[in-house]
């Protein structure tokens, strides 16, 4: 294998890591390691970077060079130690996949060095040698018939522009500034090049300017109509805007192309499930099982449907099956675990605990083990082992997260800023007038679901889903704000006229509409919108907002041991979870200052206590009769799509109160991060 094959480098400014390495490691050493390299002396080269990491903490670039020293050297169990502590550390380090095909091939496993190169184009596909080894490795073993997949891949790449390639290259790391900057530069001189689209539409989906790139893709498919990957990424997009009559009429027009494809059958599926269409995301799921028997992804997407629908027990028996068919599928074991109210059997926690270090298992399915794991050590009373399993899955997400806490500190400070009395006072009767939305707001696992519930059983309110709207208008305001390092929300709220609030509540009840019955009021229950409840109250004056708030030890360890799809990086440890409750008392203390009266908080554990006093209490704040649907609430039969879905199902019990003491041993980053907050509860 040439040289220039196991050797790439990623080039910074500033090397990745903490003080003690920056001591040891610097961009001076490192390239004389690399000239070494390049001059093939590996053994002198390995061992300057054997000196570096005795003598400090691991490091990617050193672990990454010191594999493919290794490799050459012929040192391979060596080689992947250190490739399994670099993917640690960076989970999606697309040349830290790739260097391990290279050395499982060396080794000749052929199906490793398979399964580590897909995963590299997976993460990168700018990656041209994980394509040629794959072909390779597959005409050698007498599988070419399946290569052509991979060939038509390798020449829609090769026949790239070199800085579109250099786009797709610095999106897999994460450096979408630049990426977004090579790639504009780009569209200026070939404005309609399709694939220049597409990468900048998926540059605007990860900055989370989702209304950019929605009209770029909607653009490059006026311009290719027939471009499959182009309008997968515009359904895509779409959903996560939460436009899903409009993801499904896409959905439509892709499973026309070829009714039989299960791709196209399975994107039509997940669709009709987002607009709620559950019957026929079943029946789609059950006809791609019919050309692809027992596909483990679409037995737990089948599993999801059937769990959101209230069939429970046909549920477990989707995701058994996703299992028995593949025993490394962990997205399966968390989705029995996450129906809260399952227990794991013997046979199923001794399956996890084989499949936990499984080398041959994505990243992601050994978060999910762990954290299932966690919740089957829980219900047997091992807190100890629970914890450290708990632990381990968030540290394993941690590792993908770019999450600072005191990004977010800054942000809430800012909210404060901006809304003091005085710019309150100036915009007093700004606004929309409509009284329609209420609001429940607060941390997750606080409870929210619970009281979404309750009224959504009342006849004169719709209950609906976590809505982005209130999100997607300030990540609106943000725009520019990643080049720029100006940090235009929520500062650009005091250059605004008035009309321009009233402009964004008559937007919000509009592009809420899709979401509702037929009842005057509904619920939008995005627990982040604290964070923005200055901007509610000048756009939507007349809405309700409640706070749902439980006891700070027991909301913050439910959200650590939560696994969330997206969107509450903060949960990923102890310390940042107690910040982030921290600052969430801070800011809504804020609120409570310049907007008196108008937010209800209601207690987590006062509803457990006394149902019937609390029901009464929020009605009377939502101005609506009372009805003993809302007692009753767990009769109500409504598709509930959050994590707590079943337990709103079953009546109010008191058993989860409390569960945090059984793990107070364990929880002492998280006490010292909520400081005098814990102290203070009941809020």
């Amino acid at each position: 294998m040439p040289l220039s094959r196991g050797i790439i480098f990623i080039r910074r400014k500033n090397l990745v890591n903490k003080s003690r390495s920056d001591d040891i490691v610097n961009e001076e050493l490192l390239e004389e390691i690399k000239a070494l390299l390049r001059a093939g002396d590996f053994t002198k080269a390995e061992q300057q970077l054997l000196d570096i990491v005795s003598a400090g903490p691991d490091h990617e670039e050193v672990l990454y060079m010191l594999a493919v020293c290794q490799r050459y050297l012929k040192k391979y169990s060596a080689a992947l130690t250190n490739l399994d502590k670099l993917k640690s550390l960076v989970p999606d380090h697309s040349r830290g996949h790739q260097e391990t095909g290279h050395v499982y091939r060396a080794m000749n496993n052929a199906d490793a060095a398979l399964n580590a190169y897909s995963r590299a184009i997976q993460i990168n596909p700018a990656l041209f040698a994980s394509f040629r080894a794959q072909i390779d490795i597959l005409s050698a073993t007498g599988r070419e018939s399946v290569t052509g997949p991979l060939k038509r891949q390798l020449e829609s790449l090769e026949a790239l522009p070199k800085v579109l390639v250099g786009v797709m290259d610095l999106i897999a790391h994460g450096k979408l500034v630049k990426a977004e900057e090579l790639c504009k530069g780009f569209m200026q001189k070939v404005p309609r090049h399709i694939e220049g689209m597409r990468l900048l539409a998926d540059i605007g989906n990860r900055l989370g300017v989702l209304e950019d790139a929605e009209f770029l893709l909607e653009s490059a498919i006026e311009f290719s109509p027939d471009s499959i990957q182009v309008r997968i990424d515009y359904i895509q997009v779409l959903r996560k805007r939460h436009k899903y009559e409009e993801a499904l009429a896409q959905a439509k027009l892709l499973l026309a192309k070829d009714p039989k494809n299960p791709q196209f059958q399975s994107v039509f599926a997940v669709e009709s499930m987002q607009s709620g269409d559950y019957a026929t995301a079943l029946e789609a799921f059950d006809s791609i099982l019919k050309i692809i028997p027992e596909d483990p992804v679409t037995l737990t997407s089948r599993g999801t449907v059937l769990k959101t629908t209230g069939q429970t027990d046909e549920a477990i028996e989707s995701y058994r099956r996703a299992i028995k068919k593949y025993q490394g599928h962990g997205e399966a074991y968390y989705s029995m675990a996450n129906l809260k109210l399952f227990s794991f059997s013997e046979e199923e926690i001794a399956i996890m605990e084989a499949q936990k270090n499984n080398l041959g298992i994505s990243h992601m399915s050994r978060v999910y083990i762990n954290f299932a794991l966690g919740k089957a050590y829980e219900d047997k009373g091992l807190f100890e082992k629970s914890f450290e399993h708990y632990e381990r899955g968030n540290a394993y997400k941690k590792a993908q997260s770019r999450y600072k806490s005191n990004e977010l500190t800054d942000e809430f400070q800012a909210q404060a800023d901006v809304f003091d009395d005085a710019f309150v006072a100036r915009h007093s009767d700004t606004g929309h007038d409509a009284p329609d939305p209420i609001f429940i707001v607060g941390l997750p696992r606080a409870g929210s679901t619970l009281l979404e519930q309750i009224l959504a059983s009342h006849s004169q309110v719709d209950g609906t889903m976590e809505l982005p709207n209130m999100l997607s208008l300030a990540q609106k305001l943000r725009r520019g704000e990643r080049m720029s390092m100006t940090n235009h929300y929520p500062t650009v709220l005091t250059t605004l006229e008035p009309q321009s609030f009233a402009e964004f509540g008559e937007t919000f009840i509009k592009e809420t509409r899709i979401h509702r019955g037929s009842a005057p009021f509904f619920i939008d229950k995005m627990p982040n919108n604290f964070r923005h409840i200055g901007l509610i109250r000048l756009m939507l004056p007349n809405a309700k907002i409640i706070d749902a708030r439980r006891h700070p030890m027991g909301c913050c360890f439910s959200g650590f041991k939560q696994l969330f799809a997206e969107g509450q990086e903060f949960t990923y440890g102890l310390e940042e979870v107690g910040t982030y409750y921290k600052d969430y008392v801070e800011l809504m203390d804020h609120w409570d200052k310049v907007f008196p009266g108008k937010v209800l908080r209601v207690q987590y554990e006062d509803v457990v206590a006394d149902l019937d006093t609390q029901v009464r209490r929020i009605l009377d704040y939502c101005g609506l009769d009372f009805e003993e649907s809302c007692i009753s609430f767990h009769e109500n039969e409504r598709s509930v799509r959050t994590p707590s879905s079943e337990q709103v199902r079953q009546p109010i019990y008191q058993s989860g109160v409390e569960q945090w003491r059984n793990f107070e041993d364990y929880l002492g980053p998280l006490k010292d991060s909520l400081g005098p907050v814990l102290g203070r509860y009941p809020i």
